[in-house]
């Protein structure tokens, strides 16, 4: 089974799913808006998630109109977004697990006396991430 991630299309068979020139998509490669895997020295081969963002960057420039220096922008930021995502659901992930293992331990020790200044389930302590430009 494919994943997103599995480089399978050469150049000019992204080019044509992408509705564009081949050289466009050395640019993007150029400029570090795509980065398609190599197969060899010379073969580029995209993946899923790569037409995907080449299609983004064409919704960009082309229908909203920025330019190639916004598109590095904005796909930046969308990354960071993505990243701090998945940041954040593991940290709450972690902290349900903790939160689990807490409520099983009070469940299997009834006869521990609870502290009155301890909770129960105390808040989670979220990192964040400082995005930069």
């Amino acid at each position: 089974m494919r994943t997103e991630n599995q480089p399978v299309y050469m150049i000019g068979v992204a080019a044509q799913l992408c509705g564009i020139h081949p050289q466009t998509l050395r640019q993007y490669e150029r400029l570090g808006l795509v980065v398609p895997s190599r197969a060899g020295a010379k073969n580029r081969l995209y993946s899923e998630n790569d037409i995907r963002r080449v299609r983004q960057i064409q919704r960009l420039t082309q229908d909203m109109g920025v330019n190639l220096a916004g598109v590095e922008i904005i796909l930046k930021l969308l990354d960071e977004m993505d990243d701090a995502r998945r940041d954040f659901e593991k940290q709450m992930m972690d902290y349900f697990e903790e939160a689990e293992r807490r409520m099983q331990s009070f469940i299997q020790n009834t006869n521990v006396p609870m502290r009155k200044d301890e909770t129960l389930l105390p808040a989670p302590t979220l990192r964040v991430k400082k995005i930069e430009f």
